[in-house]
């Protein structure tokens, strides 16, 4: 493996503050069980999985209508662990119910801003109301525990009220992307047999309607299991196509309902949610979720990776069909703290949205994207420094790895060099992180602290033994509680997925590594990784020395077939604005590749386009644009964000 500026051999960036690590909530959690630093915390968490889960959940107080008989039993193996043995409860009761008679009651729950500019706050008490009055809405139609209920939503509040009243009635949330056309929705209502979907007439984007309704419609032709569909006039598009004795409109039927409603009581590990994620092949994988698993999970990285506390504004850019949507819910309302939903463009009407968003707010921890910040870069710090952001705690950032041009202008512009950058980075099958930053550990561009409390984490070479300096796969060795139960309808597809390389060890399938001070790194998916002439290369590793051109704002390295190589690197790069594709420019880009990795690794090709395909969330599709430039079948294009990029990267230059 050649030696490159990135990830090895960084400087340290930022340093803990002992102040805020005192006064954390990790530090209380260490001084209430007697454990005497970051590091012995770390190894007695998965030492004794058991012991810490139990922990957690008395720290954050989950309340359960029947008390669990054992709080992990792996008797079927660690592939099926089960939880919360013997429990009953119902998670909306931790979430909203429980606080009800306490100060947390007045507290804000949820705040809302609109791309138009309109804002609207919920306290617990008035989201507690509108949820009960939606479950009521619900069980009027004859839905209850164990219906699978569709979310095809803009973020909204009504997403955040149904989200939570599917869950009150023991229902099963289904979240989908906002951006899905009919073909995703219907495989995904069909494959969980949904009985109902909320959706809106449509949303706001850069000023423009975009409509949800139609091709709700279109899909549920492929979904006979569909009864009810409940829909929210977001924009007031006009005459909207109802089905007689199927769809109803929120305003004209919700509202009526009572504002008090028994959450369901429900077994700890009932099925809570499906989040359908896309694969190369075949249909989409559907993670299951329980009630003691994927909120406490969330609950907890929010806890003690990110010090989410009472009062404290959390702001994710996310959309409800990733993970992070339902995590952002789950995590925010079991702490105590306050949930921010935007529902627009990021740069919209201004480039400083973002931070204007964050100063109107007081928002305290902010979750981006390295994509977003390569975007926003080019306008320079102006928009940024014109805005007071001293409520900023932390940024947080997952989805795509860093480059450290990127890192260094968030950590310089937006935190001062004062504050950290949480790097995290999981999935959903995890329910949330498996390494993140922390308030405890130093920081290097794009470096995460290590693994996050309760998770047995490693990177490991091809025969399974752990590599530091070094390139590996990032493998977990304990169950956790979040882990996804399954992949629904589908129990063999999840043993194939990750646990089938190596004996009892689950292998998450991302290149990750370790420097000589301790510090980890993802590097992108290991099945994007270019293996060159035996030499394996992260694609990160190739981006990050091109992204720090400044002619570039983004790029994406992929490996195509060589019959002596194996592969070679060809790379697609976004240029920045006033820039022009050029032999020259070329050339250059190409010797700055060769002269950090290596002749061997030098690319094949570099082309220039308009846009990468990426995923809502912004994550690089690497496999489509590879089968893109070589002309294969494109696959499952479902969480692609806008088709038009694929034709982007066939006409690149």
């Amino acid at each position: 493996m050649p030696t490159t500026t990135f990830p090895f051999g960084q400087a340290i960036a930022w340093k803990p503050n002992q102040a805020w690590m005192e006064a954390s909530n990790l530090q209380a959690f260490m001084r209430r069980h007697k454990i005497s630093d970051y590091d012995a915390l770390l190894k007695h968490s998965v030492e004794n999985v058991g012991w810490f889960w139990d922990a957690v959940m008395d720290e954050l107080d989950i309340q359960f209508y029947k008390p669990y008989t054992q709080v992990l039993d792996t008797s079927h193996g660690i592939q099926l662990p089960r939880w919360c043995v013997d429990g009953e409860m119902n998670i909306v009761h931790n979430c909203l119910d429980k606080w009800q008679r306490t100060p947390t009651a007045e507290q804000i729950a949820l705040r809302w801003e609109s791309e138009e500019g309109y804002a609207e706050e919920f306290t617990y008490a008035q989201l507690h109301r509108e949820v009960c009055r939606c479950a009521n809405a619900l069980r009027s139609l004859g839905l209850g525990k164990g219906d699978a209920v569709g979310l095809y939503m803009p973020m909204i509040p009504e997403l955040a009220i149904a989200f939570l009243a599917v869950v009150k009635i023991g229902g099963i949330v289904l979240p989908l992307f906002s951006g899905y056309g009919p073909a995703a929705i219907a495989t995904r209502l069909a494959d969980a047999a949904a009985r109902a979907v909320f959706t809106a007439d449509g949303f706001y984007r850069r000023g423009k309607n975009v409509s949800m309704k139609p091709n709700l419609d279109e899909a549920l032709q492929a979904v006979p299991s569909v009864e009810h569909v409940i829909v929210v006039n977001r924009v007031e598009l006009g005459e909207v196509p109802m089905t007689a004795n199927r769809d109803r409109w929120w305003h004209d039927y919700v509202p009526d309902f009572a504002t008090d409603a028994p959450s369901e009581r429900t077994a700890a590990e009932d099925v809570l949610m499906l989040i359908y994620t896309s694969g190369t092949t075949g249909r989409p994988k559907g993670a299951v979720h329980t009630h003691c698993g994927f909120p406490i999970k969330a609950a907890q990285d929010l806890r003690h990776a990110f010090d989410l506390k009472p009062g404290d504004v959390l702001y994710w850019m996310t959309d409800m069909g990733w993970m992070m949507g339902p995590w952002l819910v789950f995590g925010a309302l079991l702490n105590g703290a306050s949930m921010l939903f935007y529902d627009g463009a990021p740069d919209f009407p201004a480039v400083d949205r973002t931070w204007d968003i964050v100063e109107k707010h007081n928002v305290t921890h902010l979750g981006l994207s390295p994509v977003l910040v390569r975007a926003l870069m080019p306008h320079g710090s102006d928009p940024v420094t014109r805005h007071d952001l001293s409520s900023l705690r932390a940024v947080g950032s997952t989805g795509s790895p860093w480059d450290p041009d990127s890192w260094e202008w968030v950590f310089t512009h937006v935190l001062g060099r004062q504050k950290p950058i949480l790097n995290y980075s999981g999935g959903t099958e995890i329910s949330g992180g498996i390494i993140s930053g922390s308030f405890f550990k130093p920081l290097k561009p794009g470096a995460f602290a290590g693994p996050i409390p309760g998770m047995d984490v490693d990177v490991v070479d091809d025969n399974g033994d752990p590599v530091r300096g070094a390139v590996g796969e990032l493998v977990i060795r304990r169950p956790w509680i979040g882990m996804t139960r399954g992949f629904w309808k589908d129990p063999q597809r999840y043993f194939d997925t990750y646990w089938h390389r190596f004996e009892n060890v689950w292998v998450h399938g991302d290149f990750a590594a370790i420097d000589d001070d301790g510090l980890w790194y993802i590097l992108g998916r290991s099945d994007d990784t270019l293996k060159v002439a035996g030499k394996r290369l992260g694609p990160a590793e190739v981006e990050s020395i091109l992204n720090a051109h400044p002619a570039v704002t983004e790029s994406a390295a992929i490996g195509v077939p060589h019959p002596i190589k194996d592969n070679e690197v060809v790379v697609f790069c976004v240029l920045a604005p006033g820039n022009e594709p050029s032999e020259p420019l070329r050339q250059e880009l190409d010797s700055l590749v060769t002269a950090e990795l290596g002749r061997p690794l030098k690319p094949q090709e570099i082309k220039f386009c308009t846009a990468l395909p990426k995923t809502r969330n912004a994550k690089v599709m690497r496999r489509l644009i590879r089968a893109a430039y070589l002309g294969l079948d494109l696959g499952d294009v479902s969480s692609l964000e806008d088709p038009s990029t694929v034709d982007a990267i066939r006409s690149a230059l």
